[in-house]
């Protein structure tokens, strides 16, 4: 993620912000610029972009607090490039809602970020009622206690159980299945592979090396899971995967992995916006150290991001046990998960 200033007065802003805490305009996030804006009230619903100098209107979704992204003027487009992925949103007259679905689409809106910036096909169901993404953000009745809403993706729609925007309830579940990870972005990320795995592989004639890199697809599904959860991963799992779940299938192991990359990708343009640089110091020479000079998006090859990712996550974590809290990712990138995650890298720039 980059770092964005107001045009008007030079404030500093997170990626969600709405407003300028310091000179008070309002803001917009504007997708074929990829920046955030200042941007000021012209005629007819129309703002004029600081940023830009171009018209914009707001995504329709602004109205309910969950959207700061900018239609361009002249598209007749009433949602954002992220939210006119939406197909089912949560009851908003069930009290509460309103907030878990901000916290969705905050993470929704960070994926569309980076899937952006990737040159991704981002076709919507509208486009191609087909092959389309959409999301249905779905929770249960009150009074149901026989049907639960499982998060996951089929045919292009991506279902995210509106629970796991509740805080409490998302870390209940991470403990009891012992994940060291689960956060909105993480789904997000995870089942985004699934819908490109569709898209860039199966669809993009790349079945063969796919299956050379992750495994025979073909394996029983449904079979595989129940194996998994019955009697857990291999003892030697980690010598090949980048998680335990990503053992129970290819097809988990790619949208695991496929995950982890956005993961890198995201956090090193970060690191690279705030001029990180790794230098670890113990009093001899070392080899954790990292300039992370380079736009992560247009990486040459995985060696270039994974070179620069184990020493920064090294620190990141370093830093995190210093505060008490849990490593920032408690994964390590054993070859073979580097191998794959080549796979991804050539997958995505089309190599």
């Amino acid at each position: 993620m980059r770092v964005f200033a107001c045009q008007a007065c030079g404030q500093l802003l997170y990626f969600e912000n709405v407003r300028c805490e310091r000179c008070s305009r309002l803001l917009g996030y504007l997708p074929d610029r990829g920046t955030i804006s200042a941007i000021e009230p012209m005629q007819e619903d129309q703002w004029k972009a600081l940023a830009s100098k171009a018209r914009y209107r707001l995504c329709k979704n602004r109205e309910f607090g969950v959207c700061n992204w900018m239609v361009p003027a002249k598209s007749t487009e009433k949602f954002c490039a992220a939210c006119r992925h939406n197909h089912t949103i949560p009851d908003l007259s069930i009290p509460g809602s309103a907030d878990l679905w901000r916290k969705l689409e905050s993470a929704k809106h960070r994926l569309f970020y980076t899937l952006l910036n990737l040159n991704l096909p981002l076709a919507n169901r509208i486009d191609d009622p087909e092959h389309g993404l959409a999301f249905d953000f779905l929770a249960e009745a009150p009074e149901s206690h026989d049907h639960r809403v499982m998060t996951g993706h089929s045919n292009g729609v991506i279902t995210l159980a509106v629970r796991e925007a509740d805080d409490a309830e998302r870390e209940r579940v991470r403990t009891e299945m012992g994940e060291p990870y689960r956060t909105l972005l993480g789904h997000f990320r995870h089942e985004s592979g699934h819908y490109f795995w569709d898209s860039l592989v199966r669809d993009g004639n790349r079945l063969d090396s796919f299956r050379e890199a992750f495994g025979d697809e073909r394996t029983d599904y449904a079979a595989a899971l129940r194996s998994h959860y019955a009697g857990g991963p291999a003892a030697d799992w980690q010598q090949s995967f980048v998680s335990a779940y990503a053992s129970a299938h290819p097809w988990e192991d790619f949208a695991e992995t496929w995950a982890h990359y956005l993961h890198i990708v995201d956090t090193l343009e970060t690191a690279r916006a705030f001029g990180v640089k790794v230098q670890a110091r113990p009093g001899r020479r070392t080899e954790l150290s990292a300039a992370i000079d380079f736009d992560p998006h247009k990486a040459v090859s995985i060696e270039q991001l994974i070179a620069a990712w184990l020493p920064l996550s090294f620190a990141l974590n370093s830093l995190n046990r210093s505060m008490g809290h849990a490593d920032l990712y408690p994964f390590m990138l054993p070859p073979a998960v580097v191998e794959k995650m080549g796979y991804i890298q050539r997958l995505v720039h089309k190599v």
